[in-house]
């Protein structure tokens, strides 16, 4: 029998698929949903301490391409094929008050299901550290399982927060180490994709003492025009700011990401995001190397909270470890990283045999090689 159950960060998960930080972790209705359906683990929508006014209107929006077609619009209609989910909404804007109180609630409820907080504050001066701190105490408090520091939100109104975090390694190293000085349960920090790479901010963060990275949180990006109207497809009053770009098309790109931390870090834990609905995707994530897998667009797809998302995960989880019981693979630890010895330098992939390879440069000279002709 396969054991679905996996050891992260020292916490026990009956199954390593868990709802990412996003709209379907915003409320302890949704948490307790999600657990009822069977997700191994849950990370709350973003907790901050200063003031959240998200924008008007419609805050995510999906972006579909027409089957048989090349047209790519948010607009609904039949016969269409998912691509990416687009959001630009914030983090919780629900103080910490709200959440006090219902986080012990719910681990009172699941006491065998996993609860990590997110959780986040600025980074301009010890002020904005000692928030942390305070967010960090508040939420242990509460009985949660782990917390998860946001330097990754690609639409914060303060420039000292989010993605503008995750790309300075210094704040990377420093505001974790702030918060593991009042820490007593693990702390993941989630890093931003948006640098070029993320292995450096990485190290910075391990070296603050993280003991594990999520990765990745969308991907800064803008909606599609709308070649009638001319109208941003997704837009306040005509105007429009960077947001980000979730769900399938980003699988590839995370999964990049990914590779580039846990070829440098293969003892280091890691917890992988982006575009997953099905075990065939998730699985990408494991042969790379990460611990658990987190889901968002998918579930926002599917009640909210995506039942089915994780029933086939779960079921996917359990043929797959079937089909492959001759190999002796019977949990996931078994499985963890076995494809990340396969990324290597491009100038390692195999050339043909015939051909004499110098990197791009000619042999003898600085530049090009010349061209050869047979």
């Amino acid at each position: 029998m396969a054991d679905l159950s996996t050891t992260f960060t020292g916490i026990r998960f009956e199954n390593p698929f868990m709802l990412a930080s996003a709209p379907p972790t915003e409320s302890d209705a949704n948490i307790m949903r999600a657990f009822e359906a069977g997700w191994g683990g849950v990370v709350t929508k973003t907790i901050g301490l200063h003031p959240v006014v998200n924008v008007k209107g419609p805050k995510t929006k999906f972006l579909r391409a027409d089957n048989g077609d090349s047209r790519l619009s948010m607009t609904k209609r039949p016969n269409t094929t998912l691509m990416a989910s687009w959001n630009w909404e914030l983090i919780s804007d629900k103080p910490l008050d709200w959440w006090i109180g219902k986080l012990s609630n719910i681990k009172k409820q699941y006491p065998n299901k996993v609860l990590i907080a997110s959780i986040m504050a600025g980074s301009g001066n010890d002020k904005e550290l000692n928030n942390w701190q305070k967010l960090a105490k508040a939420c242990q408090d509460e009985g949660v399982d782990g917390l998860e520091l946001n330097f990754s939100c690609p639409h914060m109104d303060r420039v000292d927060m989010g993605s503008n975090v995750g790309k300075d390694k210094v704040l990377c190293s420093v505001v974790t180490m702030a918060v593991k000085e009042v820490a007593k349960i693990p702390v993941w920090v989630k890093l931003t994709p948006a640098t070029s790479n993320i292995a450096e901010e990485a190290e910075a963060t391990f070296r603050g003492g993280a003991d594990a990275i999520s990765t990745s949180n969308t991907w800064p990006s803008l909606p599609l025009i709308d070649p009638d109207t001319l109208e941003f497809e997704m837009n306040v009053e005509g105007f429009v700011s960077p947001g980000g770009l979730g769900g399938p098309a980003i699988l590839p790109l995370a999964m990049a990401k990914v590779a580039q931390m846990t070829t440098k870090f293969p003892d280091k834990e890691f917890s992988g995001i982006g575009g997953v609905s099905t075990f065939a995707h998730a699985l990408n994530y494991i042969l790379l190397g990460c611990g658990t897998v987190q889901v968002c667009t998918a579930a926002m797809l599917d009640h909210a909270i995506g039942p089915n998302v994780i029933r086939n995960l779960i079921g996917g989880m359990t043929d797959f470890f079937e089909k492959h019981a001759d190999k002796g693979w019977k949990s996931l630890a078994d499985i963890r990283g076995i494809r990340r010895d396969r990324i290597v330098a491009h100038s390692q992939i195999k050339r043909p045999e015939q051909l004499d390879y110098h990197g791009g440069y000619d042999e003898e000279h600085e530049g090009y090689a010349a061209l050869t002709t047979t």
